[in-house]
């Protein structure tokens, strides 16, 4: 099933945030449907840094080719700002639909951008980005390559100013809508009574400036699809730090044995079996490489 025709039926779909292929694995094996490739998540993991638009086009498509090829789940993938103008706009959707993704997200920032719930961001017209957004569409090769319009206009102009951008979006031919930051209930749902029909998606981002509602509140809302960006990343953070500090002070890691995945399960989820038969079908007999060993 294609992410057009899964966003086409009525259960809202829920897409975790990876941030590389490991954390892709993790959300395909706990039964998701779809996987969300945010921008915030490659500069955390690459650089360590904000998302204040440090990661490269180039950097990007390589992530999400990673993922692409790790895990057989749709993958909606952050384009940002689509790299500079419309003609840039038509090139980084080329590549993107080339690894494999299923979804370009853009958004109507100046360039360069940051991420949606800090202060200080500034938008390009509303003119700029429908060209972009018909620039996308006319690049794309497939119609199942789906076209995600977001606005940051809420936070620089006001609701009303976002929900206008966002008809505007639409009728360039968006497939998917995304207003960034409502702030609050009441807001999420006049951004669904104001676009009736439209596949739209909300962001829940932990400490965000739009408060936390379940898959089932949203879907009752009116949207689609709903993205949880770094929600693995907060709770890696705060695990590892909680595991390290304990580590450090014992000098070693016996005590937590029950709190990390067994060498052989790890391998097991990241599909030693499968490399086990290639090993059989292309290499001479001999010794493999065990698993179950306590590396």
């Amino acid at each position: 099933m294609s992410l057009r025709e899964r966003l086409s039926q009525k259960e809202i779909l829920v897409a975790p945030g990876a941030y590389d292929s490991f954390t892709a694995r993790l959300i395909e094996t706990s039964g998701f449907e779809a996987i969300y490739l945010s921008g915030a998540g490659v500069s955390y993991s690459a650089y360590g840094t904000p998302d204040l638009g440090l990661v490269t086009l180039t950097q990007m498509v390589e992530r999400v080719d990673m993922i692409t090829s790790a895990v057989s789940l749709p993958v909606i993938a952050d384009g940002d700002t689509g790299y500079g103008n419309a003609i840039n706009v038509l090139h980084t959707v080329r590549l993107y639909e080339k690894t494999g993704a299923a979804a370009i997200q853009l958004e109507d920032q100046q360039f360069p951008k940051r991420c949606g719930h800090l202060a200080g961001k500034e938008l390009i017209s509303a003119e700029e980005m429908v060209g972009k957004i018909r620039a996308a569409c006319d690049a794309r090769r497939s119609p199942d390559f789906l076209i995600i319009a977001r606005t940051d206009a809420r936070g620089v102009a006001g609701l009303d100013e976002a929900i206008r951008r966002g008809s505007l979006y639409v009728e360039a031919g968006a497939d998917v809508l995304f207003i960034e930051s409502p702030a609050s209930e009441d807001e999420l749902k006049r951004v669904a009574q104001a676009f009736p029909g439209v596949a739209l998606m909300a962001n829940m981002v932990e400490g965000g400036k739009t408060p936390l509602f379940s898959a089932d509140e949203l879907e009752a809302m009116g949207y689609a699809l709903v993205i949880f960006p770094n929600s693995l990343t907060r709770y890696f953070a705060a695990a590892g730090l909680a595991f390290l500090q304990e580590f450090k002070t014992q000098g070693t890691t016996r005590a937590l044995l029950d709190r990390m995945m067994p060498f052989r399960d790890l391998n097991r989820l990241l599909g030693i079996e499968r490399f086990y038969e290639l090993e059989k079908q292309y290499l001479p007999q001999g010794e493999t490489f065990d698993a179950g060993s306590s590396h």
